[in-house]
């Protein structure tokens, strides 16, 4: 099968599940082509079966701002005609599926027919899309995909109470690469880097935006520290950053702190975590959630979106209302000081995490790319 993806090349959720469902797609012998603003950051080699095609955009006095739909539905119908696509698969309703819908069309002037499938996110729908001077065009593009899932049960829930979806979603979960966390496993978790043998040590992973709380997560160390010796891992950077470290030496814990910006190796820092703080005013599904089950770390979180859905209430973790960090910390307190508790939660995390691997889920996608296909003929 000839694939295109369509997706925001960056460290966000979206972005990461696409780019590594792309390379899982060249891996079983589909031919996946990328068709992005950049390379994605995650997008490890090009090879036979995996190729990249950056959309350019010209400046233009007449514009205030760069038309991106535009230049990525023109650079769809090159790529779609040129290398012979079967399927385009796009990642966000706004702007990917409208602009791969005026593409489908100009392609069908040619006589070339070209399959959607649009997966949603989350902010394409709760936060953008449900804005009224979006919603009649997230409409349109959910109603006038050939297949459209979402990664979570809630996120279906709230695409069909906030729009008039005439469309069937499915419901795909995002995954877990295991053979690629187990690239870390192997390697030697020195923790003594970081912290004193102790030491807990507690991590938390995001874009830095309002949506995530970070000062929730400052705040909620700051009451963990206070019971438990641990230290605080803070991966990622955005707008909030400064103002987490601003909180930090206010609250007399920036010592005990890291803040270790945008990292490749994720996967590493988390091998030496024991637990993972999610705080989020709402998540879609929560893949930072999910990757950090993955190496066997423990789960405190919010209640909202699709986390219940990843972490399981008493046994991979705890959920707590959004803003309530007396009872994160309290929590977190009842996993951390208890070693074997503490083991049970993370052996269980780790568990339940391979639900998600990738050798569950992307046979689920072939199968609706085989569905949509045969639908076409």
């Amino acid at each position: 099968m000839k694939i295109g993806i369509v997706c925001y090349p960056t460290y966000g959720g979206s972005g990461v599940l696409a780019t590594e469902l792309g390379m899982a797609l060249s891996h079983n012998g589909h031919n996946v082509h990328f068709i992005t603003s950049h390379q994605p950051v995650r997008l490890e080699f090009l090879n036979s079966n995996l190729h990249f095609h950056e959309v350019f955009m010209e400046d233009y006095p007449l514009f205030s701002y760069q038309p991106y739909e535009l230049a990525l539905s023109s650079k769809l119908v090159e790529v779609v005609e040129k290398y012979k696509l079967d399927i385009l698969h796009v990642h966000y309703a706004i702007p990917h599926a409208y602009a791969a819908y005026m593409a489908k069309q100009m392609l069908e002037q040619k006589g070339i027919k070209i399959p959607i499938v649009t997966t949603l996110h989350g902010t394409d729908i709760t936060l953008v899309g449900s804005h009224p001077v979006y919603k009649a065009a997230v409409e349109f593009s959910i109603n006038n995909s050939d297949i459209v899932t979402a990664v979570s049960e809630s996120l279906r829930s709230d695409t069909l109470r906030l729009f008039t979806i005439y469309n069937r979603i499915e419901v795909i979960y995002n995954f877990i690469d295991f053979d690629k966390q187990k690239d870390w496993e192997d390697e030697d978790c020195l923790r003594e880097t970081l912290a004193k043998t102790d030491e807990r040590i507690i991590t938390h992973v995001s874009n830095f935006r309002p949506v995530k709380r970070v000062l929730d997560v400052i705040k909620t160390f700051h009451l963990i520290q206070k019971k438990i010796p641990s230290k605080l891992l803070m991966v990622g950077d955005g707008p909030d950053r400064e103002k987490a470290q601003t909180l930090a030496k206010e609250l007399g814990v920036k010592n005990k702190i890291l803040f270790l910006g945008k990292s490749d190796e994720v996967r590493k820092i988390l091998c030496l975590s024991d637990l993972f703080l999610l705080p989020s005013e709402t998540e879609s599904f929560g893949l930072a959630a999910l990757e950090a089950m993955a190496a066997r770390n423990a789960i405190i979180s919010t209640n909202t979106g699709g986390l219940p859905e990843v972490n399981l209430q008493g046994k991979t973790g705890f959920l707590s209302d959004v803003g309530d960090v007396k009872d994160m910390a309290k929590n977190a307190i009842y996993l951390l000081e208890n070693e074997e508790r503490l083991n049970t939660f993370k052996d269980k995390a780790y568990s339940f995490a391979q639900e998600f691997s990738i050798e569950k889920i992307l046979p689920k996608y072939e199968r609706l790319y085989n569905l949509v296909l045969k639908k076409q003929k």
